[in-house]
């Protein structure tokens, strides 16, 4: 394929897009961005791009309706293939944002394009900020013990360019997860010893922390009830092998991530 051809990335300006987009910068490829002011006349945004990156909001209140507008889009105008952010353990039952993404992810295998769909875990970049504050600490509404393969950003992101580019991810479906389960203890555990200062970890109750967030709607809270209950009881478990067997290297150590992300080390 050509590499001059561009890239869409729908959902460019989140954090996610704008990894996806500097790692598409790093290979030349130039990135139509897509955001909900170009929704409108979206086939006519996809007009012309050779592939599609698909990122949905967080806690998006119908992402297959929004996933199968991407698509229908994406044939109109001539689109050669889709990848589609998904999420580790699409199918839990108990997680309603989770299977959103699980019947986005056969929307996508029927659609008629190319795809691939990745299923990263929670990124070690979302404990990032509270670890930058004057005085850091992690307080979170779940079990600080309970095991994550927390990933990296940056790896996600550099799969996902590979993933647009080269052929051989046609039909594969990726799970993503960092080099160890780790739990939020030993994340902080981790930034204490980076920072060389004392980093508290806790647990808040997880009705409280809900009810306490702002700028959400009710089903928004709901929904995030039911994450935390869900990591509370089982974590979010995610191996590393397919970062490793895909970018020809480990994934990201967390110390690693942790030291880019705070400037140390």
């Amino acid at each position: 394929m050509s590499a001059e051809r561009p890239v869409a990335v729908v959902g460019a300006s989140g954090k996610t897009g704008r990894a996806v987009t500097a790692a598409l910068a790093a290979r030349g490829v130039p990135v139509v961005p897509v955001g909900r002011a170009q929704w409108p006349r979206l086939p006519q945004v996809l007009a012309g791009v050779r592939a599609v990156s698909l990122i949905a909001p967080n806690l998006h209140a119908d992402e297959p309706t929004l996933v199968g507008e991407v698509l229908a889009a994406a044939g109109a105008a001539g689109v050669e293939r889709i990848v589609y952010h998904s999420v580790t353990a699409p199918y839990a039952p108990d997680l309603p944002h989770h299977l959103g993404k699980a019947v986005s992810e056969d929307l996508v295998r029927r659609s008629g394009l190319a795809w691939t769909i990745l299923q990263p875990c929670a990124y070690v970049q979302n404990l990032v900020p509270a670890l930058r504050d004057p005085l850091p600490a992690l307080v979170v509404p779940y079990d600080v013990h309970a095991r994550f393969g927390l990933v990296d950003l940056v790896d996600v992101a550099a799969v996902t360019a590979l993933a647009l580019h080269d052929d051989e991810h046609v039909g594969a479906t990726y799970e993503l997860g960092g080099l160890q389960q780790v739990s939020v203890t030993e994340v902080g555990a981790e930034a204490q010893r980076l920072l060389g200062r004392p980093v508290p970890v806790s647990a808040v109750d997880p009705a409280t922390w809900v009810s306490s967030a702002t700028g959400l709607s009710e089903r928004e809270r709901r929904w995030l009830l039911a994450m935390v209950e869900y990591y509370d009881r089982y974590g979010l478990p995610a191996g590393s092998l397919a970062i490793r067997a895909l970018l020809g290297k480990l994934a990201h150590p967390l110390a690693a991530t942790l030291a880019r992300e705070l400037g140390v080390g």
